[in-house]
């Protein structure tokens, strides 16, 4: 549009960048992607087993060792600990292996014109322009149909303003230089609040009853505090307080696996605001540390999707607001939740159950 041309011509993008703008057209693909995302509407315990397959672990593992100096220097320049790293390039692409095939441009020209979060998607075409007059990528870049490119899945505005050449050849090639994809990937996630060699994530047992009303991530308090509710390691050890806060994640309620999630949780959420997303990528990265598979314990069954749009209904009635009535557990539905769990004198824990909707 000659809008956007006009937008892309005043931040100084050259000849080559306006002439693909030229020749963008729309997608309808990208659109019917960007209405049917409904991967979220699994449990975190079957989400984290399908995505955290043999298969990763071990070429993760295989990955760390092959490129184990370009680890180290992402390590010791943005203080991101090599299993995060491996762990978002194992989520995002396989390790490069599928990087998607839509064209980028037409992908992000579509979902700035016609999609229900043009605001969203407008601040990349711009950067994407850039990139592309100075023949980073080529005019008909492919990638993911939300416009993200390369290894790690960067949206162009990361790319451009993240992007480090890992290997020294005067290019940044996120979508073949593994090299570049580390330092470019360890770059955006310190840009995004990393605490250097800080925990991320730690997997602990809690008891048959404590203050729930106090878990949830956002809710940060010192190890000891934990511990005096009887929140121990897995193996029941006390936990060792060395004077940082955490918050307790029950993503499948007080029955289900256990989280102490740290200050650096937060940054996987920057990442990928779905929750279940960011704590399965948290515990692929665990494991590529060295960490055991977390202990599913037994948790209450939930709600299907009929059901949880049911709920939400129900809580949207009550003058909660949950976003869309979508059946897909997040954050606002989680905190409506805990609310009406308070009320109706129910364990306060984020987990919609049966008995929750039968009450309500």
């Amino acid at each position: 549009s000659t809008f956007l041309s006009a937008v892309a011509r005043n931040a100084g993008v050259g000849t080559a960048g306006l002439e693909a703008l030229e020749k963008a057209t729309a997608d309808k693909k990208v659109l019917a992607r960007d209405r049917a995302q409904g991967v979220f509407t699994q449990t975190f315990i079957e989400f984290s087993n399908r995505m955290i397959s043999a298969y990763r672990l071990k070429q993760g593992a295989a990955n760390l060792k092959k490129y184990t100096d370009v680890f180290a220097r992402a390590d010791q320049e943005f203080g991101v600990q090599p299993p995060i790293i491996a762990a978002f390039w194992a989520l995002e692409t396989d390790f490069g292996a599928v990087q998607g095939d839509f064209h980028t441009l037409n992908a992000l020209v579509t979902l700035s014109h016609d999609c229900r979060r043009p605001q969203l998607f407008r601040p990349q075409i711009t950067p994407l322009l850039t990139l592309i007059d100075r023949g980073v990528v080529p005019a008909d870049v492919t990638g993911a149909w939300a416009g993200e490119i390369g290894q790690t899945q960067m949206l162009p505005s990361d790319y451009l303003g993240r992007g480090i050449d890992g290997d020294g050849d005067g290019l940044v090639d996120l979508r073949s230089s593994a090299p570049d994809v580390i330092m470019t990937t360890a770059n955006k996630i310190m840009s995004r609040g990393w605490k250097r060699d800080q925990p991320w994530i730690e997997e602990v047992r809690v008891p048959e009853d404590m203050p729930w009303d106090q878990t949830g991530r956002t809710n940060k308090l010192p190890l000891t505090q934990w511990a005096q509710w009887g929140v121990t390691n897995p193996n029941g050890t006390p936990l060792v307080d060395e004077g940082l806060k955490a918050g307790l994640a029950l993503p499948m309620g007080r029955k289900g696996p256990a989280f102490l999630v740290y200050d650096n949780f937060d940054v996987y959420l920057e990442w990928n605001q779905s929750f279940t997303y960011a704590l399965t990528a948290a515990n692929l990265a665990a494991r590529l540390a060295g960490a055991p598979q977390f202990d599913p314990r037994n948790p209450e069954p939930g709600l299907d999707g009929d059901q949880m749009r049911a709920l939400q209904t129900k809580l949207e009635a009550k003058g909660y607001d949950v976003g869309t009535v979508d059946g897909i557990l997040g954050t606002n539905t989680r905190e409506a939740i805990r609310k009406e769990q308070k009320r109706l004198g129910l364990p306060v824990d984020g987990w919609p159950t049966p008995e929750l909707l039968a009450k309500l």
